[in-house]
C-alpha cells in the first residue's frame, strides 16, 4: 500500500464575485471552499495519491460542507480536530487586463488561528506518512498556529518523513507581533524541498535576484536570475536537497507567461515556458505547481526535469479550472507536456 501524503493549514470559505463584478456591484457570491495546503491535498488526491489533510474546525454545518466537499476529492480528513468558533472566509474579486484581482479576508479568531501545539497527536498523524507538505500561511495566522506547525516539522524530521514547504509570504496575515524574517527560518531549516517566487524570497528571508524587478518584466523572466535566488536559499538552508522558483510573467490579469526552475544542489533545471492567454481562475495556480511537484519528485525520483515539467504543466491547466481546486487528472497532465495544448473535443 502506498504511504500517504499530510498536509496542514487552513481552509476557508471562499465568497467570489460572478463574472468580473467589483465588490461594490455584486449582489450574490459564488461559495467554494479552498486553502493553501487543502489544495495541495485535493491535487494529489486527483492523481491517485493517497492525502491527509489536518486542520482544525469549528463544530457546525458550514464545517461540515467543507469536509464534504474535500471527501468528494477523496482528501483524508481523519485527523481534523474540532474546536473554536469559526471557519475563515475569504471574498474574491476577479481582475481583468489591467484591473488586477482582489482578496479581502475575513479570518481573524478561525478555529485554526486559535490552534495550540499539543492538540494534535504528530506521531499519529504521521504514521504511513511518506510526506509532510505546509505553507508560510499557516504561521501567519498566529503564535499557537506557528509553534504547532513547528511542532509538525519536528516530528516529520524525526520519523525520517520528507518535508516541503511553499514560502507564500502574505502581508495581510502577519498581524500578531511577530515578522515572517523572525518566525519562518527555524521552519524552513527543517524542509527537504523549498517552493517560492522571487517575492516569497525577498520578502522572508531578504534574498533576491541582482537587478530584477517583476513590474519591469512584460510578461519574460529570465530563468537563469534565479539561480543565484536558490543557491542563497540552499547554502541558507542546507537541509534543503531541492530549491523551486515559479516565474510568473504578467502581461495583464489574464495574460500570464508561466515556468519554473529547480535546483538540486549541483544544477538547474528550468521548465518550458506556457503562454496563458485566457486565465479562468489563478487562486491556487502556486498550489497546483506544489500538488504537481510532489507528486513528481515521488513518481520519477531520479528525473527532477521531468518532476519540474509535470509541475508547470499541472499548474498551467490549473489557470483554466474555477476554484481553488485543481481538478486535472495525471493523463491530462502528461498530454499537455508532449505539447498537446489544442484544447480539442476529447471524444
Amino acid at each position: 500500500m502506498s504511504k500517504k501524503i499530510v498536509t496542514f493549514g487552513e481552509i476557508m470559505l471562499r465568497l467570489a464575485t460572478p463574472d468580473y463584478l467589483r465588490f461594490c456591484q455584486a449582489t450574490e457570491f459564488t461559495a467554494t471552499f479552498g486553502g493553501g495546503e487543502a489544495n495541495v491535498a485535493v491535487s494529489l488526491a486527483n492523481y491517485g495519491l493517497m492525502t491527509e489533510f489536518v486542520t482544525r474546525l469549528p463544530k457546525n454545518d458550514i464545517a461540515q460542507a467543507c469536509v464534504m466537499d474535500l471527501r468528494k476529492h477523496n482528501v483524508g480528513t481523519n485527523e481534523i480536530i474540532y474546536g473554536g468558533d469559526r471557519l475563515g472566509i475569504y471574498f474574491l474579486e476577479t481582475g481583468a487586463v489591467a484591473r488586477a484581482s482582489k482578496v479581502v479576508y475575513d479570518r481573524a479568531n478561525s478555529s485554526i488561528a486559535d490552534i495550540q501545539p499539543g492538540m494534535i497527536n504528530w506521531k499519529e498523524v504521521f504514521k504511513d506518512a511518506e510526506w509532510f507538505h505546509w505553507t508560510g500561511i499557516t504561521p501567519a495566522l498566529s503564535q499557537g498556529a506557528a509553534d504547532a506547525c513547528l511542532e509538525a516539522i519536528k516530528v516529520a524530521n524525526k520519523m525520517g518523513v520528507t518535508v516541503s514547504c511553499d514560502l507564500n509570504y502574505r502581508k495581510n496575515l502577519w498581524k500578531y507581533g511577530k515578522k515572517a524574517s523572525e518566525v519562518m527560518p527555524a521552519l524552513v531549516e527543517g524542509c527537504d524541498v523549498i517552493l517560492g517566487n522571487e517575492e516569497d524570497a525577498e520578502m522572508v528571508f531578504g534574498i533576491k535576484p541582482e537587478g530584477f524587478d517583476v513590474a519591469k518584466t512584460d510578461g519574460h523572466v529570465d530563468a537563469a536570475e534565479f539561480e543565484s535566488v536558490c543557491t542563497q536559499l540552499t547554502k541558507r538552508f542546507p537541509r534543503a536537497k531541492k530549491t523551486i522558483i515559479t516565474l510568473r510573467g504578467s502581461i495583464n490579469a489574464n495574460h500570464n507567461t508561466w515556468g519554473g526552475v529547480l535546483y538540486n544542489g549541483e544544477r538547474l533545471f528550468q521548465s518550458k515556458r506556457y503562454d496563458i492567454t485566457h486565465i479562468v481562475d489563478r487562486v491556487g495556480g502556486g498550489d497546483s505547481f506544489m500538488g504537481g511537484l510532489i507528486y513528481g519528485l515521488i513518481t520519477y525520483p531520479t528525473d527532477d526535469q521531468k518532476a519540474l515539467e509535470f509541475a508547470v504543466a499541472a499548474s498551467c491547466l490549473k489557470h483554466t479550472i474555477y476554484g481553488d481546486f485543481n481538478l486535472v487528472t495525471v493523463a491530462e497532465v502528461e498530454n499537455l507536456m508532449k505539447g498537446d495544448g489544442s484544447g480539442r473535443v476529447s471524444r
